[in-house]
């Protein structure tokens, strides 16, 4: 019979990390441990972590919720479960808590190892390219993150912008490109939202002087026909990012690509309703020519390995992903997930320090 219990650990940044819902010092996760009381030892894990401000399932009563869920598992006296079991279990209104359920049972479908796919990456033969994120911050700390980023050796960076005013923001962009062109860094912005429709225009313009790679959501999600305007117009290509986020009904999804034909679409598996949800995006996208990459969404290393071991099974390029966030935690999860010279490496006989 399969138990389904839960543990939670409070998570704190290293530096007060600036998001465009404002500054974050903690972040909640939720550990869900599935087993076997047969083979009480092997226990699959998945990470519930609603991301404050931005999550359906940001919530008060979420606890409440992982807790019911567990009981219900539990008391059904399920023998096995299946991935489509999981979606009539946890609603899509709930997507960290579906993501981890479903990373669970993968874990424990394949022995509890960590192991969700078997691919080079988890085997130890391949890293995976990741983008080098800079975070919002003032023009100080948002410097000393970028010369730290190109000293460890990326060649895609990812920067926030919106925070700080724009004439600064563009002379940060400036100075990048003096120390690496085009041709040795490739360069994201994400916007988060921060632009207003007027001014969008104006903005990206001033934006494509510095051959940015994409820009993420100029402007915030829930203004459709502007956003495929710009889709159209602008001179830096544009990923829909929140945009995605609780569109979950099939058709929603097919018309919201088809109405703004984005280049790029950004997926994040704990907000969009995990990885078979994912799965569902990816092909829709791809139907349509429109290019996608996988982001972590401020996960601990137990949801970082998940949206990792996905990227590792399906991304077919080395197109870098958004992946390097399991450096932002004073008392992350201990897992061998490591980063060298701009690429995420796991080390199959390494250790993990799992939550109780």
């Amino acid at each position: 019979m399969l138990l389904l219990s839960y543990s939670k650990r409070v998570l704190r940044f290293n530096f007060p990390a600036r998001t465009s819902r404002g500054a974050l010092s903690e972040h909640t996760a939720y550990y869900l441990h599935l087993r076997d009381d047969q083979q009480p030892a092997r226990v699959g894990y998945g990470e519930a972590a609603p991301l404050a401000g931005l999550s359906p399932d940001d919530r008060p009563d979420f606890e409440a919720l992982v807790a019911a869920l567990c009981a219900r598992v539990t008391q059904a006296r399920y023998a096995t479960l299946t991935l489509e079991e999981v979606q009539g279990l946890v609603p899509a209104t709930l997507p960290s808590l579906r993501f981890a359920l479903e990373t669970a049972l993968l874990d424990w479908t394949n022995d509890g190892q960590r192991h969700l796919y078997d691919t080079a990456f988890t085997r130890g033969e391949a890293g995976i390219p990741i983008n080098g994120l800079v975070w919002m911050g003032d023009a100080a700390f948002m410097r000393q993150q970028i010369e730290k980023k190109l000293t460890e050796g990326y060649t895609c960076l990812k920067l926030k912008i919106g925070s700080l005013d724009f004439d600064t923001e563009l002379q940060l962009l400036a100075e990048i490109r003096a120390v690496a062109g085009p041709e040795r860094l490739t360069l994201r912005v994400d916007a988060n939202g921060a632009f207003a429709p007027a001014e969008a225009s104006a903005k990206l313009a001033a934006l494509a002087a510095f051959e940015l790679h994409s820009i993420e959501q100029p402007i915030r999600a829930g203004q459709l026909a502007e956003m495929a305007a710009l889709c159209r117009t602008s001179p830096i290509p544009i990923a829909l990012d929140e945009e995605l986020i609780g569109v979950t009904e099939p058709a929603a999804q097919v018309q919201l690509l088809d109405t703004s034909k984005p280049p790029y679409i950004i997926l994040k598996p704990t907000l969009l309703g995990g990885l078979a949800a994912a799965r569902r995006w990816m092909t829709l996208a791809e139907e349509r020519g429109i290019s996608w990459w996988l982001t972590s969404a401020l996960e601990s290393n137990i949801g970082l390995n998940a949206v990792s071991q996905l990227a590792s099974a399906y991304v077919q390029s080395d197109f870098p992903q958004g992946l390097g966030t399991g450096q932002l935690y004073d008392n992350n999860v201990a897992a061998p997930l490591h980063i060298r010279a701009g690429q995420l490496h796991y080390e199959p006989q390494g250790e993990w320090s799992l939550p109780a």
